[in-house]
């Protein structure tokens, strides 16, 4: 019994492990992106009790598991407390502006308390998805407060609202995939009059019917989008990607974005009512030039997902003083990259019926 227990659950480990080494779009593997802390763990367990079993069969099990859970370990330790950060933490300042971030979950019947957080933190920059028509009946009271509100509801669990009470130079919704999945783009200044970036984006999971080709060149074409710009950017949502992926850390590279989580902790957001399967899929990243003096999570809301919070700045000397990594792409992978991207620019030129302003800003 104890036998055929490890070869069922090491042969899950081992399967898990190797089918997203093959870079595969298909939703049945790139899921395996996302429990690589269970992964890790149950492989930590078989491994345990193959060695109790002994024997060749034992050593073989030990073996095998021993591979699949440092490869695990190996892909989720740039978010552990040990590890090099990309940015340390500056000291809070009057002055600061606070980012908000939140999928609500369109099912969600706890919309007081999502209501009541918002109004405890008082956000300058406020970024809600999953909203319907009837969520933003109900946050309507609340973005009364703010000079500048974008509404693009959906029932499709894809609709959004960004909020901000700074002053705004653009602000747009962009369709960067075929499959009406918006994201926002938006100039912002800060109270001493520096402009920066935001940028929201909520692409599509890995789900049945829908494999990640799409989402993982959304992403890597708001990453090229920072590259391209001569402003400070921040990058929020729900990237329905864990942190550690292939994807994530190619839109890091691209965009030469720096991960407040990287050395910090993982800061889990995902799923809000199991801890058992918790993953860090709600990213926030930042180019040079920003400061953060807060990052972290907000308290359950009722949502599968957690709120994600940050306090920043716009300061040039001190933002280089507090960077620790940067990270780099070699040329032959900014030239596969930037080749798939434009690729992908030119079908969504097609799509949309080639946007002159959207290209000329940039986004297409």
């Amino acid at each position: 019994m104890l036998t055929a227990l490890i070869v069922i659950l090491g042969s899950l480990v081992a399967v898990v492990t190797v089918l997203p080494l093959s870079r595969s779009h298909r939703w049945w593997i790139r899921g395996w992106d996302f429990p690589r802390v269970q992964i890790a763990v149950v492989g930590a367990v078989v491994l345990l009790l193959s060695a109790w079993v002994g024997g060749l069969f034992g050593l073989a099990m030990v073996i095998a598991m021993l591979v699949c859970t440092l490869y695990q370990l190996y892909r989720i330790v740039p978010m552990m407390p040990f590890f090099p950060e990309d940015i340390a933490i500056g000291e809070p300042r009057n002055g600061d502006l606070s980012l908000f971030a939140l999928n609500v979950e369109m099912e969600n019947d706890k919309a007081e308390d999502v209501l009541a957080t918002i109004r405890e933190q008082s956000p300058d920059v406020l970024f809600l998805m999953e909203i319907n028509q009837d969520w933003l009946d109900v946050l309507e009271p609340i973005l009364k407060d703010y000079q500048t509100v974008l509404r693009e509801p959906k029932d499709n669990y894809y609709g959004l609202v960004f909020a901000t009470r700074l002053k705004v130079h653009e602000c747009t919704v962009e369709y960067l995939t075929r499959d009406n999945t918006p994201s926002v783009f938006a100039r912002i200044e800060d109270h001493e009059g520096r402009q920066f970036h935001f940028v929201g984006l909520h692409p599509r999971p890995p789900v049945p019917g829908d494999d990640t080709a799409e989402r993982d060149l959304q992403t890597l074409y708001a990453a090229r989008f920072a590259r391209k710009m001569d402003l400070p950017t921040i990058v929020m949502g729900d990237f329905n990607d864990a942190a550690w992926s292939h994807t994530a850390r190619m839109f890091k590279h691209v965009g030469e974005y720096l991960d407040v989580r990287a050395g910090r902790g993982m800061y889990a957001s995902f799923h809000a009512r199991y801890w058992w399967f918790r993953c860090p899929i709600d990213q926030m990243f930042i180019t040079e030039g920003i400061v953060i003096s807060f990052f972290g999570m907000g308290r359950y809301v009722g949502s599968d997902h957690f709120p994600v919070m940050v306090r920043i700045r716009l300061d040039q000397d001190e933002a280089a003083r507090l960077a620790r990594r940067r990270p780099l792409l070699i040329d032959a992978q900014r030239k596969e990259l930037d080749a798939e991207v434009a690729e992908f620019r030119q079908e969504l030129m097609e799509i949309h019926g080639g946007d002159a302003k959207a290209e000329e800003a940039g986004r297409l």
